[in-house]
């Protein structure tokens, strides 16, 4: 990395949290860390951050509380949860906020790390998309501004919804594989992220449905299929 990433980390336990913030810095990323929500909101906007690794159980301010804080701040920062709780509600919450992911605790260091370059990763590739602009029957979808017009209604998209699009349009009139999907937008394919793709499914049909040459088709033990007419 030619500038350095800066990641934001909140974690109340300092031992696990000093272990993080050195390893991460041995990775190459400059890495501030904060002991609860409110001393990692202060510092979140004081500082410049790249993404922020935010532990969900923290006194004074919990994660999904802060969280919330920076969307309304910076709507397209991403977010990677640490949680030591596997209750589904917890997970979904997560996605619900706009979460790009989430660990389990215990994890591995090296694990974290793949999952915050890989965020990192498909946040830079928008930037290289920028220019793109897509035609789905009669919406326009701009992969860059997060956006899906037609007429003039516009809708923006959240950034999972439009990861998820962007596969989708890619692979438009075929199948988009259910285990790619997973892969490339939440790197696990398990059930948690699974169950959370099928809500952002859902939500992109909503958006397209307006069009009734448009659909997202399931495709029983597969994927799913974007249906689009084919340009003459």
């Amino acid at each position: 990395m030619n500038d350095k990433m800066r990641i934001l980390l909140c974690e109340d336990d300092e031992n696990l949290g000093m272990l993080l913030r050195e390893y991460l810095q041995a990775k190459g990323y400059e890495t501030e860390l904060f002991a609860d929500g409110e001393a990692g909101y202060r510092g979140f906007v004081r500082g410049r951050y790249d993404i922020c690794v935010l532990d969900v159980m923290m006194p004074k301010k919990d994660g999904f509380t802060l969280a919330q804080e920076i969307k309304q701040a910076d709507k397209d920062m991403p977010i990677v949860f640490l949680t030591a709780k596997t209750l589904k509600e917890d997970v979904f919450e997560g996605f619900k906020l706009g979460a790009d992911d989430y660990i389990t605790k215990p994890f591995s260091m090296e694990e974290l790390t793949l999952r915050i370059e890989a965020i990192l990763r498909r946040v830079q590739g928008k930037h290289r998309t920028e220019n793109a602009i897509f035609k789905i029957g009669s919406y326009t979808y701009d992969p860059h501004k997060q956006t899906l017009q037609r007429g003039e209604e516009k809708t923006k998209l959240t950034t999972k919804e439009s990861e998820l699009l962007t596969l989708l349009y890619q692979h438009a009139n075929d199948i988009l594989q259910r285990e790619y999907a997973l892969k490339s937008i939440w790197i696990d394919d398990n059930y948690f992220n699974a169950r959370s793709m099928d809500v952002y499914i859902t939500k992109l049909r909503k958006h397209l449905r307006d069009d009734e040459d448009v659909e997202i088709l399931n495709v029983h033990g597969k994927g799913y299929k974007l249906i689009i007419p084919e340009e003459e």
